[in-house]
């Protein structure tokens, strides 16, 4: 006997419904998260525009031109080093560490230069420590 198979139809996904959902979704998730910009760093400068500090005679007073060569008490340092740097400091201020240290730097010396002699006061343990600025003028 032989039996007639039934003509199979073809199976079909309709994947519309699915493409609506997953939109949905991605509309969701970017109307739902916050941008930020977190790559960008904002910083504001302070302006020195107050009196000058009562100061202090012991203070020691290093100089930073705009070359990047140093000076102590108004003599030029031999180089630029941080050893050359530490032993001028260790030798002015007869390692006494407590004498406030006032660096005096060029407004075009390099950025590198101050924090040189910065990086010099801390090793040597000097915890009074300034910027010297010239007061804005009024216009």
């Amino acid at each position: 006997m032989k039996f007639r198979r039934q003509s199979t139809q073809e199976v079909s996904v309709n994947l519309t419904p699915l493409i609506d959902v997953v939109f949905l979704l991605l509309i969701f998730f970017m109307v739902s998260t916050t941008f930020n910009k977190e790559t960008r760093l904002e910083v504001n400068l302070p302006e020195a525009s107050a009196t000058a500090a009562v100061q202090e005679t012991r203070e020691i007073i290093i100089e930073v031109s705009h070359a990047g060569v140093y000076a102590i008490g108004g003599k030029a340092l031999p180089g630029t080093s941080l050893e050359v740097i530490k032993g001028a400091l260790s030798r002015v201020s007869n390692n006494d560490t407590s004498r406030p240290l006032v660096i005096s730097a060029d407004a075009r010396a390099p950025h590198e230069a101050v924090v040189v002699v910065m990086e010099a006061a801390g090793k040597l343990g000097f915890s009074k420590l300034s910027i010297a600025t010239q007061e804005r003028d009024a216009d």
